[in-house]
């Protein structure tokens, strides 16, 4: 990610030099490339990192032992309220160094406090503390390459026999032989071949343990685009005025967001789960699991006030319709009537985000920590798509066929966001029943698998 970054501040100082250079045009592409590489490769596995410096009494995931220390979920919690504060940094103090000086003053100085970071992370390096999972060897590649290799040979290797008692009934008799002797202790999957085999099945049993809950957990992330898109749009219509003269920027409300989780996330531990404890006589207050839940709620709640919003907003454009067709003005209703959706949107964040992170952390084995950062991640990663495949799927059903009109239309008096908004509501309702329902069958297995053991 540095080298990306530093690629980006060369366009953006080649760019002011010359600004007809047209070699710039894919410098710019590859750094943003790298950028987005490096993104998503360090900031799965330095989390994950980060959460392994916290001393623990065990490894048990919380869904198992609800008693063990917060410590963990104070990291997560902390780890998410630091993100927004950068990101709250850069929406402002960097626009503002970028609209002022320039883009490269605006790109130089993350580059330089990459580099100052990258180098601190490195003088720490002989404090930091390294787990390592036994069962696994050195060299897990090469036990995996290896272990295939023997698998395919035993398979290619088993004979095949046609019995000559009886013509007319042709079976076949496979003698088969086990691939993987001693695969009951993980000293074995340390030693026999078909050690990477093993950990290959393992990882993907804990994969597909985990795969109906991040599924449900999908409709959040589409929820979590909105701000961006369709909030602002709706924001570009509405009363805006500060005072005589000033007009608040629409994407500004964004920020609400974040402020929010960074002026709320104290609360949490001071007031809530307090409460919580009196309540569950849990020592972490509510389970990860409720807690991702309640932030569902909340995000379902903001999206049912986005959607009343939208239509007051546009009883109010059609009446002004009605008196003046051609005109074409802002809606005489407060663009600060959108705060309450944004701001339910930041309160989500801290409970689902933050839980996320801690979920999928926590229900892995040591190797995979990693792995379970990044599947955490992907969520919004793939939600995105999901979101972007949605609109797609609306706009093609509700487009401008016979007498019906688009929900996405240009014409934001012809738009109709409050049925999207409760679209999503439905669908969020809908991913929240399931979600509960697959976490008590996950939490009855765990029960399951600690009885076994």
């Amino acid at each position: 990610m540095g080298s990306g970054l530093v690629a980006l501040t060369s366009t953006a100082l080649s760019w002011a030099r010359h600004p007809t250079n047209k070699i710039s045009s894919s410098y710019l592409f590859w750094s943003l490339c790298l950028i987005s590489l490096g993104q998503g490769g360090y900031n799965p596995s330095l989390q994950a990192f980060g959460a392994d410096q916290i001393a623990n009494d065990d490894e048990l995931p919380s869904t198992k032992d609800e008693q063990k220390s917060n410590k963990k979920s104070l990291f997560f919690q902390w780890w998410y309220f630091g993100v927004c504060g950068g990101s709250l940094a850069g929406v402002t103090f960097m626009s503002y160094i970028q609209d002022t000086f320039g883009w490269v003053l605006g790109f130089a100085i993350p580059t330089i406090a990459m580099g100052a970071s990258i180098l601190l992370f490195w003088c720490g390096s002989r404090i930091y503390a390294y787990k390592q999972d036994d069962a696994i060897s050195e060299r897990p590649s090469r036990d995996i390459v290896r272990s295939i290799k023997e698998a395919l040979s035993k398979l290619m290797n088993s004979r095949i026999t046609l019995p000559n008692s009886n013509p007319g009934v042709v079976e076949l008799e496979l003698q088969e032989k086990p691939l993987c002797q001693n695969s009951g202790n993980a000293k074995g999957l340390k030693e026999e071949p078909c050690s990477g085999i093993n950990y290959l099945v393992e990882n993907g049993k804990v994969v597909l343990r985990l795969l109906p809950i991040w599924t449900m957990l999908l409709m959040f992330a589409v929820i979590f685009q909105q701000p961006a898109t369709f909030f602002t749009k709706q924001g570009m219509t509405m009363k805006r005025n500060v005072g005589s003269s000033f007009k608040i920027p629409p994407a500004t409300l964004q920020s609400a967001i974040t402020v929010s989780i960074i002026l709320l996330m104290p609360f949490y531990d001071a007031l809530l789960i307090p409460f919580t404890r009196l309540i569950t006589r849990n020592k972490k207050g509510i389970s990860v699991t409720q807690r991702m839940g309640i932030g569902m709620v909340l995000s379902i709640i903001a999206m049912v006030i986005a959607a009343l919003v939208e239509t007051k907003r546009l009883e109010i454009s059609r009446k002004m319709d009605v008196l003046d067709p051609k005109l074409e003005t802002e809606v005489p209703l407060s663009i600060f009537w959108l705060l309450p959706q944004y701001i339910l949107l930041g309160i989500s964040d801290i409970f689902t985000v933050v839980g996320m992170q801690e979920f999928f952390y926590s229900e892995v084995p040591v190797r995979m920590r990693t792995m379970g950062i990044a599947l955490y991640t992907s969520v919004f990663g793939v939600g995105s798509f999901l979101s972007a495949l949605l609109i797609s799927l609306v706009e093609y059903f509700t487009s401008s066929r016979g007498k019906g009109r688009s929900w996405f239309s240009d014409d934001m008096r012809e738009a109709r966001f409050d049925k999207y908004y409760w679209l999503l509501a439905s669908l969020s309702v809908l991913s929240l029943v399931f979600y509960v329902i697959f976490c008590k069958c996950f939490v009855s297995r765990s029960s399951d698998m600690d009885n076994e053991n």
